[in-house]
C-alpha cells in the first residue's frame, strides 16, 4: 500500500517575549542543541517528505541555524513577517505548497510549535497512526493533565467525536472541570485546511487568527475531527520562559543519561551529571558526580572522569583519567592521568599515558 504523502509544518516564529533575552526563542539551548532541533527530531518516527519551518523574530539567526545542524528532515523556510497569531502563520506556511499539493485529498500535514522539545517521536507516530485509522480531517493531540488551568479544553460530543476547543477564558463550569487539553499539535488531512483557515476571524481579544478555530469550523462542517492523548502528558509540555526551560532541560537530561547508561556507561551519581546531547560516550566509561561534559566531546572507553571535572569539544582517549579538571578544545591521550586541579587550555594535548600531576596546566603548542 502506497503511503500517503505526509509533510510537516514547525511554527517557529515567535519572538518569546517572557523568555526576556535577544536570542530568538527556538534558538534557546538545552543540552547543547537548539530547542527547535528537538521537534524535527520528533519526526523521525513518520515518512515525513519535508518540513516548512516558519520564521519570524531573528529568522536569518533560525534559518541559518537549522540548515548548519543538517536535521535529517527537508527543510524549507518562509516568514511570518508580522505575527498575526498561528492560523495565519500555517496560511503562511501553506505559500511553500503548490496548488497540486494542497489539493491532494490523500495527502496530510503536521503542525508543531516550535518550543515543544520533550515531544517524543512515537508520540508524534502516535497521532499519524490515529489521523489515519479515523479517517479523520483533522486530529489533534491532547493531554490529560492533573490542573488544566490556562489550557484551551477539548469538547468531545456525538461518538467521542471532537467539536471545538475552548480556552479557559471562555469557558463554562462545566467545561472547566475537563482534564483533556489542547497541545497545539495537529495533523491536517492538506485539502481541507486551506479552506478552514480562509473561514477563521481575527475578532477575538487578541485580535490574531487562531489555529484553534479551524476544530470547530471544520467539525461544524461535517468533517470528522479526532483527538489522541499522549501517554506521557510531559511531552507536550511548550516552554515559554526560563523556568520551563530549566524543567524541560533537566527532563532531556535524564533521558539522555538514562539512555548512556543503558549502553554501558556508568554514571555514580546521574542526578549530578551533565552530559550535552552532542557528546559521544565509548562503553565502559565511568562517569563521577559533578562531571560537565559539552559540545562535542568524545569520550573513549574505559575513561575515567571526575569528579568535579567540566570539559567543553575535548576528546580523551581509551583509558584515561581526568579528575578536577576544566579544558576547552583539548585532548587527552589514551592512558593518560590528569589532575587534580588541571587546566587543559584551548588547543593543547596531554601525551598518551602522561602523569603530570596536580596543578598541571596544558597549553597549546
Amino acid at each position: 500500500m502506497t503511503p500517503r504523502p505526509l509533510s510537516a509544518i514547525v511554527l517557529a516564529a515567535g519572538e518569546g517575549t517572557r523568555m526576556r533575552s535577544s536570542r530568538p526563542k527556538p534558538l534557546h539551548l538545552l543540552c547543547g542543541r537548539a530547542m527547535v532541533l528537538y521537534v524535527l527530531d520528533s519526526l523521525t518516527g513518520c515518512d515525513v517528505g519535508r518540513a516548512v519551518v516558519v520564521v519570524g523574530h531573528g529568522a536569518e539567526r533560525v534559518t541559518k541555524k537549522l540548515l548548519d545542524a543538517s536535521p535529517d528532515v527537508h527543510l524549507e523556510f518562509v516568514e511570518q513577517s508580522v505575527q498575526r497569531g498561528t492560523g495565519d502563520a500555517v496560511g503562511v506556511a501553506l505559500t511553500a505548497f503548490s496548488p497540486d499539493e494542497l489539493d491532494d485529498a490523500d495527502a496530510d500535514v503536521l503542525v508543531l510549535p516550535g518550543d515543544t522539545p520533550l515531544l517524543r517521536a512515537e508520540t508524534v507516530a502516535a497521532l499519524v497512526a490515529e489521523h489515519h485509522a479515523t479517517d479523520a480531517a483533522c486530529t489533534l493531540l491532547t493531554a490529560r493533565v492533573d490542573d488544566p488551568t490556562g489550557y484551551g479544553r477539548v469538547v468531545r460530543g456525538r461518538d467521542d467525536r471532537v467539536e471545538r476547543i475552548v480556552e479557559h477564558r471562555d469557558a463554562t463550569e462545566e467545561q472547566l472541570a475537563i482534564d483533556e487539553v489542547n497541545t497545539s499539535i495537529y495533523c491536517f488531512r492538506t485539502s481541507v485546511l486551506g479552506p478552514a483557515l480562509r473561514r477563521i476571524s481575527p475578532e477575538n481579544s487578541q485580535g490574531e487568527y487562531y489555529l484553534t478555530d479551524v476544530v470547530e469550523v471544520l467539525a461544524a462542517a461535517g468533517y470528522r475531527v479526532s483527538a489522541v492523548a499522549a501517554q506521557d502528558p510531559a511531552d507536550t509540555q511548550g516552554v515559554n520562559d526560563r523556568l520551563q526551560l530549566a524543567a524541560a532541560e533537566a527532563e532531556l537530561r535524564r533521558r539522555t543519561n538514562e539512555a548512556w547508561m543503558r549502553k554501558g556507561v556508568t554514571m555514580v551519581d546521574p542526578g549530578r551529571t551533565y552530559v550535552d546531547a552532542t557528546v559521544t560516550l565509548a562503553p565502559d566509561v565511568t562517569l563521577f558526580p559533578d562531571t560537565i561534559l559539552q559540545g562535542a566531546c568524545v569520550i573513549g572507553a574505559g575513561a575515567e572522569l571526575g569528579p568535579n571535572t567540566r570539559l567543553v569539544d575535548c576528546v580523551v582517549g581509551a583509558g584515561a583519567v581526568v579528575e578536577n579538571t576544566v579544558g576547552r578544545d583539548a585532548e587527552v591521550g589514551a592512558g593518560a592521568h590528569l589532575g587534580p586541579f588541571a587546566v587543559l587550555e584551548p588547543g593543547s594535548t596531554v601525551a598518551d599515558g602522561a602523569r603530570p600531576g596536580p596543578f598541571y596546566t596544558a597549553v597549546s603548542s
